[in-house]
């Protein structure tokens, strides 16, 4: 099957030069959409071996994805997975993650933090942040998962087609979600480990998905 792996990076020069390394024995292509970036990393991308695709001003992770799946989708793909710049998912996972779209046993897989594997989250992202979410997710959209806002997410490209992201920040996480469930795929959890050093949402980040999330509810 012909994988297309989108990276978002916005300022990544440190990181995603190992990163792309990592992945790009596991799939057929890698997409690094630079969101704006004013160092090095789409240089560093593009000599890595990553087609790359710029947007000239900073619009935001969802929009970074949207881009990269639309790219993707018109060259062929037949499986999109979505992976990080900054060093945070691990590439040993991403077999796992692909496993139940190339048996045909899913349409979409979701990578989770709180399944068999464990993730060093910071505090406040495990006690206050996953819980609110998982309730917002539950409240607005009846939807029940172990991890709410998993950013490591694969799908077919005909599930693709169905999950247009139209929020441009991060609150695209619950909205792909969403949009998994309106349309009815069939979706699997998978469990993967996520690093944590400097990483993780503020406090004032969960509020802004927060209402991301509202606002999107209403014009649903």
């Amino acid at each position: 099957m012909n994988i297309f792996c989108i990276i978002p990076a916005f300022n990544e020069e440190k990181t995603i030069g190992e990163v792309i390394e990592k992945v790009k024995p596991l799939v057929d292509n890698i997409v690094v959409v630079d969101d704006g970036s004013f160092d090095k990393t789409a240089v560093i991308s593009g000599a890595s071996g990553a087609v790359v695709l710029r947007h000239p001003l900073n619009r935001g992770q969802g929009a970074a994805l949207e881009t990269g799946n639309q790219y993707a989708m018109q060259n062929g793909a037949e499986i999109i997975f979505h992976f990080d710049a900054d060093g945070q998912f691990s590439a040993e996972d991403i077999p796992a993650v692909l496993a139940p779209l190339l048996a045909g046993e899913a349409d979409a897989v979701l990578g989770s933090r709180f399944l068999e594997k464990k993730s060093n989250l910071p505090f406040l992202k495990e006690k206050v942040l996953m819980p609110i979410a998982r309730l917002v997710n539950r409240l607005l959209f009846g939807i029940i998962l172990t991890d709410p806002q998993s950013g490591f997410r694969a799908a077919t490209a005909e599930a693709w087609k169905k999950i247009k992201i139209q929020q441009d920040g991060m609150a695209h996480c619950s909205e792909i979600i969403a949009k998994i469930f309106k349309n009815k795929l069939r979706v699997r959890e998978v469990s993967i480990i996520v690093r944590y050093d400097d990483f993780g949402l503020r406090f004032g980040g969960g509020v802004r998905v927060f209402k991301d999330l509202l606002l999107a509810k209403l014009m649903d």
